[in-house]
């Protein structure tokens, strides 16, 4: 073989290396979403059409959120917020919609206290989805039932159910399995 041909050959290698590791990353970074975002990824995939703008929705998601000032919340305010949610499921008894949106509320001022910014709903289930993937379907399913409620689609039961899924984030945030004992007076 001569020298262009031996030239051909490295540049033919060189190429498919380059190829491999560009497939080899994106299989990486493909698993790393998947595995950290959970069902949250299969539905980043069907919102937005594919997987490559669902993988740089999420990679986007992951480095807003790696900027902001995330913290768990204090022992006080743990068990202020769980006190607060006690009196919200003990008002649905009498008013479930206005438990409902006390609950939306109050999972508000858990975000913004655990340092979530709280502008729009779909920010803050993006910025949500980061740390707690497995339970932002829950906020999303929740938000949906009390948006059908103010336009008359909801009835008590969906209500419940709203109850429920705000409450499966709200236990996520505050961590309430491991609240610390109430002080002793």
């Amino acid at each position: 073989m001569n020298q262009t041909s031996w030239i051909v050959v490295a540049i033919v290698i060189v190429a498919v290396l380059v190829v491999a590791g560009l497939i080899w990353s994106r299989r990486r970074r493909s698993e790393h979403l998947q595995d950290r975002f959970g069902p949250e990824y299969d539905r980043a995939v069907d919102a937005k059409g594919g997987r490559s703008k669902a993988e740089a929705e999420l990679a986007e998601r992951e480095k807003r959120v790696e900027k902001l000032d995330i913290r768990p919340l204090e022992p006080a305010e743990r068990r202020e917020f769980i006190q607060r949610w006690s009196d919200v499921q003990a008002r649905f008894v009498d008013d479930p919609p206005r438990a409902v949106a006390f609950a939306d509320a109050l999972l508000g001022d858990v975000m913004k206290a655990r340092g979530y910014p709280v502008s729009d709903f779909e920010q803050r289930a993006g910025d949500i989805s980061v740390e707690h993937p497995r339970v932002v379907e829950h906020y999303r399913a929740a938000h949906d039932i009390a948006v059908r409620h103010e336009r008359g689609d909801a009835g008590t039961e969906d209500l419940r159910q709203a109850m429920i899924h705000y409450r499966a984030l709200f236990e996520d945030l505050v961590d309430a399995q491991r609240a610390p004992p109430e002080p002793a007076h």
